[in-house]
Formats: structure tokens, C-alpha cells, sequence
């Protein structure tokens, strides 16, 4: 069983460049969550507003690595008017049985990112095991990558055991 795969959802592209830095960094695969119907123009932003605010879940398509196949999950998605991004919401619905652990990552203007991770809780029945927020000018001017860096390390880090842990001789207590 392999250990990391990213899933994202990306409507402008901000979430698909998070999610392309991430894996480069750690050698992660990627699989991506696109709409069957397409967001364009002004009729797609209201779909945005409608879909977030009755919290509806608009029929989806995936493509990629089957994530039942992985250890963990990291999902990547956008924040819309403090919630989940309607898509990553139908994914996550309809995968919650047979999605492995997660952590999260959200990008967003400039705040919702707790209210998106509780919802994905809610829809898993469980809390990821690391969540972040990332504003969207983070991503754009790549400041996000130290930090995007360190994340990818902690979760390496907590998939490992065996990482972190010195044995006993190399420890102060034992001298």
C-alpha cells in the first residue's frame, strides 16, 4: 500500500499549484476532483454562492490513483464564503466510507479555513490529521513553500514511526 496521495479540487488554478508544489516536494502522485458541469462566467459564481451557502454537492468526476489504495489522503480545496468548495464536498460525501486517513489543506482569500476542515470532519466522521490554511497570494507569489515544505515533512513524520524515534542508547536518560 503506498503511503501519500493528493486530491484537489481547483476551480482557478490556485489549489491545483498548491497541490503541484507539494508533490514535487515530496514525490507524492496527484488525483484530481473536476465538476461535470463547469464553472464559467457569472452563472458560474452564483452556482459558487448557491452551492456554498445551501451546502449542495454538484456531481463531480475524479481522476486519478484510487485513494483507498493509500495510507493517507491530503485533500486540497478552496474556500467559498467560509465553507467547503461544493465539489471537494461531493467528494468527500461520497467517499467518506472508503477514504483512508486525510489531512487538509485550504486556500482561500484571507479566512474560512476552520469552518471547511469541520465540515470535512463532519462529512468523515473523523478530524484530519493535520490541517493548514493558505491564502491565495501565498500560493500565487510562492511564499507557501517553506511552510507547504514543513507540512509535507510533518505528515511524512507521522506516517513513519519509525522516523523521529532514536532509540533509547541515544537517549539523555539513558547516560
Amino acid at each position: 500500500m503506498d503511503r501519500v496521495l493528493v486530491v484537489v479540487y481547483s476551480c482557478t488554478g490556485t489549489g491545483r499549484r498548491l497541490a503541484q508544489l507539494l508533490c514535487a516536494q515530496q514525490q507524492w502522485p496527484m488525483g484530481e476532483v473536476t465538476e461535470i458541469r463547469p464553472r464559467r462566467g457569472a452563472s458560474g459564481t452564483w452556482r459558487s454562492v448557491i452551492d456554498s451557502l445551501f451546502r449542495r454537492r454538484p456531481d463531480v468526476r475524479y481522476d486519478g490513483p484510487a485513494p483507498e489504495q493509500f495510507e493517507t489522503v491530503v485533500l486540497i480545496a478552496p474556500v467559498w464564503l467560509l465553507r467547503l468548495a461544493g465539489p471537494m464536498r461531493s467528494f468527500v460525501a461520497s467517499r467518506h466510507a472508503s477514504l483512508p486517513k486525510a489531512a487538509v489543506l485550504m486556500v482561500m482569500g484571507s479566512r474560512g479555513a476552520a469552518q471547511a476542515v469541520a465540515e470535512i470532519a463532519r462529512l468523515t466522521g473523523r478530524g484530519p490529521l493535520l490541517d493548514a490554511g493558505f491564502t491565495n497570494r501565498e500560493v500565487e507569489d510562492g511564499s507557501c513553500a517553506g511552510r507547504l515544505q514543513a507540512l509535507g515533512d510533518a505528515l511524512r513524520t507521522i506516517e513513519d514511526p519509525v522516523v523521529g524515534v532514536r532509540p533509547a542508547v541515544w537517549s539523555p536518560q539513558a547516560a
